[in-house]
């Protein structure tokens, strides 16, 4: 028994040394760059700002100028009494060409310019020609006066697009924000649960220790057969509760290889390689919920949302209005037995036309607009209530962080100090051991409380290390302390890439 105490206290808990490949080291810078760029959810959660960004880009056609071209040919013969043959023959050709705008008043601008030939075996009354070319050239103007009238009537799509899009950015940062979380937190958990794994072995060392010089006492006839049966149960449980860590630790590799996306040899190993730092952090409840006010993307997203729909409540109480169109247009024409001399009187406008006009039309009851405005303004009022919801949950969660970082902080000398004393309890039974004053069991018992505390101690550290991430996380301020940028991850270029 005099060797059992060396056994206890190695320090740092020794572990069996395995051939097996070189293991993949991760600091935490390593483990958060990976996720970032690889982490399968953020790469599906990267397409939705793409697909509004194409979205955004669609609904600025609508100031895309639209061109039309139109030809036709008519060859008409028709029935005539006064003439000897009994028929006459018409051939029309035109050809038009013309160009629309939508613009930002809501307003629709159009330019045509119009081509026409007309041969025919009768002289016509009106030009004095039988075969004579016709041209004009006009543009028309039609510009809502009530109804749609303005650029965020006309621009409610393109608006919606943009305000949609920055809702999605917010979302993926969310979502990278939660990434970087569980990144921090399963890297930690792995640490703590390799560390409880060397407890493991360490006690089923000196389960086995206990077992070898026990067998020996009974041997010597100094000790009861019974105690042998106590050590093999101690040495037994031990090797189930080894098992049982090492499936742990590997199971927890697995999720951190999948979170990482790493791709590791066969038989290689995942190992951390930073320690969960003690130190205090020193916290100030207001200053952090300020803050948390400021940063969180669900708030800004919720934001973005209020904005639109802030928008949509303007552009339905605008449609509320009766319809108001006013109509105005120019034109100059041409004729001429030849093409060119067609042109000339065009562009003399020596024969203009022009007109104006004034459309109204109202529904009577409005029930459609009128309810359509009622419906955005009860989704804007429940979206204000929705901020100020997230804004309370985002303060109750910062404050149940900060408590968690001063709880755990306690926790952390809690742990230190029992560790201590199951230390020098075990000491103290070791020694009561070699003179008969204590069974194998006693000791046996003892040194799984001190595999107790030694696990509690890493558990505290472990603890007071996540309690510091979900602070960061409460705030939003994680990607600022793990120096990730948004930047990282470009929609835009992903939207720029489909060809």
């Amino acid at each position: 028994m005099k060797n059992l105490l060396v056994v206890v206290l190695i320090l740092g808990f020794g572990a069996v040394t395995e051939l097996q490949a070189e293991p993949v080291r991760l600091t935490m810078a390593d483990a958060v760059k990976m996720a970032v760029e690889k982490n399968l959810d953020l790469r599906v959660e990267l397409y939705n700002p793409a697909q509004q960004e194409a979205e955004y880009q669609k609904s600025r056609g609508i100031y895309n100028p639209t061109l039309t071209l139109q030809a036709s040919y008519n060859d008409t013969t028709s029935y005539s009494a006064s003439r000897p043959s009994g028929r006459y023959w018409n051939n029309n050709s035109q050809l038009n060409a013309g160009i629309s705008q939508l613009l930002p008043s809501g307003a629709t601008a159009a330019l045509g310019f119009n081509n026409s030939y007309l041969s025919s075996d009768v002289t016509s009354t009106s030009s004095g020609l039988s075969s004579y070319w016709q041209s004009s050239l006009g543009v028309t103007l039609n510009q809502p006066l009530l109804r749609n009238f303005g650029r965020e009537p006309t621009e409610l799509t393109i608006d919606t697009a943009r305000l949609t899009k920055e809702a999605s950015l917010e979302k993926l940062s969310s979502k990278l924000i939660s990434v970087v979380a569980q990144v921090r937190t399963e890297y930690y958990k792995l640490y703590s649960l390799r560390e409880e794994l060397s407890v493991r072995k360490v006690s089923l060392e000196l389960a086995r220790r206990v077992l070898s010089e026990t067998q020996a006492r009974v041997k010597a006839g100094v000790m009861p057969a019974m105690e042998t049966l106590n050590a093999e149960f101690g040495m037994a449980s031990r090797e189930k509760e080894l098992i049982d860590a090492e499936r742990a630790v590997q199971d927890q590799v697995d999720v951190l290889v999948q979170l990482l996306q790493l791709q590791p040899a066969q038989g290689q190993d995942v190992e951390t390689v930073e320690v969960p730092s003690k130190g205090r952090y020193e916290v100030s409840e207001q200053a952090e919920i300020k803050r948390a006010l400021s940063n969180r993307p669900e708030l800004k997203e919720l934001k973005r949302n209020l904005e639109l729909l802030e928008l949509q409540t303007r552009v339905s109480g605008n449609r509320t209005r009766p319809d108001l169109l006013l109509s105005a247009s120019a034109a100059t024409a041409g004729l001429g037995d030849t093409y060119p001399r067609d042109l000339d009187r065009l562009s003399s406008g020596t024969y203009p036309a022009w007109g104006v006009g004034l459309s109204f039309s109202y529904p009577l009851g409005n029930q459609a607009a009128e309810n359509d405005y009622r419906k955005n303004r009860l989704k804007l009022d429940q979206s204000a209530l929705q901020i100020r919801n997230q804004e309370e949950l985002i303060a109750n969660e910062v404050r149940s962080a900060v408590r968690a970082i001063e709880a755990n902080y306690k926790q952390l000398d809690v742990a230190d100090r029992g560790r201590a004393f199951a230390e020098e309890r075990l000491r103290a039974f070791v020694r009561k051991a070699e003179v008969g004053l204590a069974t194998t069991k006693d000791v046996l018992d003892v040194e799984n409380d001190l595999a107790t505390a030694k696990n509690n101690q890493i558990k505290a550290q472990v603890a007071y290390a996540n309690a510091i991430t979900q602070l960061w996380k409460a705030t939003g301020e994680i990607l600022a302390k793990e120096q990730v940028r948004m930047v990282t991850l470009d929609p835009d270029s992903l939207y720029k890439g489909m060809n």
